[in-house]
């Protein structure tokens, strides 16, 4: 007498699941075997697998008590070896009691793995998670096992869709079907001015391939960081194809033009008018473009700065920036003290073209060239008089013709009020007279910023900045160091030279809706000549108000620093 359970043929869905539910043993049993005495237990029918693999995981010994259970608890221990595809208990009745007889199947030699429907996880690596072997017999349990670790990996590069959909078994060939889970489009909602495609072009999700839900998170990150949307949101919604999905983009639009009419004073000039446009999302393109013009005065009817900014020249994101200017303004140089130098009108003419391209994800390049002229007009108040020192009019007015290479890497979370990530940027500027210019030198400029999440909502932000400039360098082109962006508690480019240090640390937390708090300490100075004076370094700290306002961000910091206190008022973040 015998009973047997059958799996299937090895093409089975019991590679996908080995839950195996046996039936009772009525046949078996017919002639009333349970109860008698076990004389012996063997197995047959293997070739390649061990006995001795085999007879450990069976229960059932000679002298126990037969029943049912016992041996499908056997023949499931059996199968869950994973080397057989079919296994059979037999069973003679002797005067003693009954023996019992395990027959097994094999599975096949694997000859060969194909895989097919993979496009985002190469052959090689898939093949390496199924850990099976070329001429050895195939285990089923294990190819389970790994058939979930494949689809763990895909999930773990955030494919969260991908399924192993199909294992089959035919002539020694084993074929593993992957379904990784189809983007079938992009739906935008919510945008009115916005094109869509400004929107899309910033998505690393492209419709047909397989979706990613890192890539969406990060898709999500770069539509939002354009400042075009107070919010963006993404869901999933189901495509119309099996284990396909349609991404819905929900963005609610903010303002992005700007127009202002103002007024201000100088002693030279006496009451001049002031009018602002741009947008930095034009007719919803995501153009950037801003007019400045000043009127009125003596010297400022021609005060003007042009810019525009094309972020996407070809498919390869270029980007275009160009700037022209006229200016005649009112500066002050200090003594590094604190106490002023010299007020005096300069005007700088010109302009600046800068080309951009990405390297990566989170890399940039960039080459700017510049044609700047700076003139000193007159001087205006101060113990020292600039028109009476035509040696220091030629080494630090005229001409400059330079080139700047800058390299930057930025994986903030959110580019206006980051939490996590950093910025990193390198950037050398190269000026020569071979370039048509009066001024000869080169100037480097490391940062390095780098944003911390404290808590749930707090921030520790941290800057450091060196700068190195050798050659001949216009004072107006020189590193400065001092005020608002800086070194708080210190006036506006207090401190120049050809070589600088700055650091600063933040700590930011929320005060209000849309009030952030902020306390901080800086460090730096800019020095001439040679070597880094790090026992000269100035230092200050404070606390800080960032408020978040329909026409952007506005902070007010006060600082303490050797000089005494000072209050700081200025508009975005502070980086």
């Amino acid at each position: 007498m015998r009973t047997t359970r059958r799996y299937g043929h090895i093409l089975f869905a019991a590679i996908i699941s080995l839950s195996l539910i046996l039936t009772t043993l009525a046949p078996a049993f017919a002639n009333d075997l349970s109860g008698k005495t076990v004389t012996a237990v063997t197995v047959t029918g293997n070739s390649t697998v061990d006995i001795a693999e085999i007879t450990k995981v069976i229960k059932l010994q000679p002298g126990d008590t037969l029943t049912p259970d016992k041996v499908k608890q056997d023949m499931q221990s059996i199968y869950d070896l994973g080397y057989f595809f079919d296994v059979v208990a037999n069973f003679t009745e002797v005067p003693e009691g009954a023996k019992v007889i395990y027959t097994v199947m094999e599975n096949p030699v694997l000859n060969n793995v194909v895989i097919k429907g993979n496009t985002k996880v190469s052959t090689d690596k898939i093949q390496s998670l199924l850990g099976v072997t070329k001429g050895k017999l195939l285990n089923t349990k294990q190819l389970n096992d790994n058939a979930r670790a494949i689809e763990r990996y895909y999930h773990d590069q955030g494919f969260i869709l991908a399924k192993v959909t199909d294992v089959a078994m035919n002539s020694g060939v084993l074929t593993i079907t992957i379904n990784e889970g189809n983007l079938e489009g992009i739906a935008i909602k919510g945008n009115e001015k916005t094109k869509n495609y400004v929107i899309t072009r910033e998505m690393k999700l492209k419709p047909g391939e397989a979706f990613n839900v890192k890539d969406a998170r990060r898709s999500m990150q770069k539509v939002y960081n354009l400042g075009y949307f107070e919010d963006v949101n993404m869901k999933l919604n189901p495509g119309k194809e099996p284990n396909s999905v349609v991404l819905e983009t929900s963005v609610i639009e903010q303002k992005t033009g700007m127009f202002s009419i103002g007024g201000g004073y100088s002693k030279s000039d006496g009451m001049i008018g002031i009018i602002e446009l741009g947008d930095n999302n034009f007719r919803g393109t995501g153009d950037k473009v801003k007019f400045h013009w000043e009127f009125g005065g003596e010297a400022s009817d021609r005060n003007y700065e042009i810019s525009y900014t094309r972020p996407w020249l070809d498919a390869k994101q270029t980007s275009l920036g160009v700037t022209f200017y006229d200016m005649t303004n009112e500066y002050t140089d200090y003594y590094n003290g604190g106490d002023e130098k010299s007020t005096y009108d300069k005007k700088r003419e010109g302009w600046e073209v800068t080309l951009g391209r990405p390297q990566s994800e989170f890399a940039q390049n960039y080459i700017t060239f510049k044609h700047r002229t700076d003139t000193h007009v007159e001087d205006v108040d101060g113990p020292e008089n600039y028109s009476t020192m035509p040696d220091y009019l030629e080494d630090n007015f005229g001409l400059t013709n330079s080139v700047t290479l800058m390299h930057v890497y930025d994986s903030r979370d959110n580019v206006f009020n980051p939490t996590e990530g950093n910025r990193l940027s390198l950037s050398a500027e190269f000026a020569g007279k071979a370039f048509g210019g009066e001024f000869d030198f080169n100037k480097y400029t490391f940062e390095s910023r780098n944003y911390l999440k404290v808590g749930r909502s707090q921030t520790v932000a941290l800057r450091g900045t060196i700068g190195y400039a050798d050659g001949h360098m216009p004072y107006t082109g020189k590193f400065s160091v001092g005020g608002s962006d800086t070194l708080r508690g210190y006036e506006d480019e207090q401190f120049k030279g050809n070589k600088m240090l700055a650091a600063t640390a933040e700590y930011r937390f929320p005060v209000a809706n849309k009030v952030q708090g902020v306390v901080f300490t800086d460090v730096g100075k800019a020095w001439d000549g040679e070597g880094y004076k790090l026992n000269d370094l100035e230092a200050s700290v404070g606390v800080g108000v960032r408020v978040t306002t329909p026409i952007g961000p506005i902070r007010i910091d006060y600082a303490q620093g050797s000089d005494g206190g000072k209050t700081h008022f200025g508009f975005g973040g502070q980086f």
